[in-house]
């Protein structure tokens, strides 16, 4: 059985949105994982999708070009936690008067894919 996983730290967006569409492809195989996030609506699926086609590209190398497909690869977990939140340069009026800081949140992203069973490499 191989295992390979991808990690895209401090990716623009949202945890709390991200984690919505991680749901969506989690325990599917791949190539259901891509079409799913290719036909989705929400513009948040970017990082999720980048970070699939790597961890499959890794599994494919380290399993060998001949041996390995993508057919043969499922999503086995994936994992959305909050990245910094970046410094704010900018600011919006706030209630009162006051100003208030332009938060800009990031997300790292962890996809693990490994093989189906019954599928020897």
């Amino acid at each position: 059985m191989i295992e390979a996983f991808a990690v895209g730290r401090f990716q623009p967006g949202s945890a709390k949105k991200l984690t919505l569409v991680a749901d969506l492809i989690r325990g599917r195989d791949v190539p259901t994982a891509l079409r799913t996030l290719a036909f989705l609506v929400k513009p948040s699926k970017a990082p999720l999708m980048k970070t699939l086609r790597s961890a499959v590209s890794n599994a494919i190398v380290k399993a060998g070009k001949a041996k390995l497909k993508e057919e043969d690869l499922v999503v086995t977990e994936v994992r959305v936690d909050q990245g910094p939140i970046l410094k704010p340069k900018r600011w919006q009026p706030g209630p009162r008067g006051m100003a208030t800081p332009i938060r800009k949140p990031t997300i790292h992203v962890r996809i693990r894919v490994a093989t189906k069973q019954g599928v020897r490499v």
